[in-house]
C-alpha cells in the first residue's frame, strides 16, 4: 500500500466524526518531497472556528502516528 493509500485509510476512519458535526475532509493533495498533506475541510468545517484546532490536533496528529512520511498537514 502506497503512502497516498495510507493517508487516505486514516482520512476514512476519521470521516465518521467530522461527518457526525456536519463536516467531511478531502485529500487535495501529498506532497512527498515535503511530506506535507493538504486537505480540504467542507461543509459545517468552512465555518467553523476550531477548524485549525480539528485540523492540527486531530487530522495531523492521527497522520503522523500513522503515517511517519507525514511532516505536517494543510488546509487547502
Amino acid at each position: 500500500m502506497g503512502t497516498r493509500d495510507r493517508i487516505e485509510a486514516v482520512l476514512d476512519s476519521i470521516r465518521p466524526a467530522i461527518r457526525s458535526d456536519g463536516g467531511d475532509v478531502e485529500l487535495v493533495g501529498w506532497n512527498e518531497a515535503r511530506g506535507t498533506v493538504e486537505v480540504r475541510l467542507m461543509g459545517a468545517c468552512e465555518a467553523c472556528p476550531i477548524s485549525m484546532f480539528t485540523l492540527k490536533e486531530g487530522i495531523e496528529q492521527r497522520l503522523r502516528a500513522s503515517v511517519p512520511e507525514v511532516l505536517t498537514v494543510e488546509a487547502h
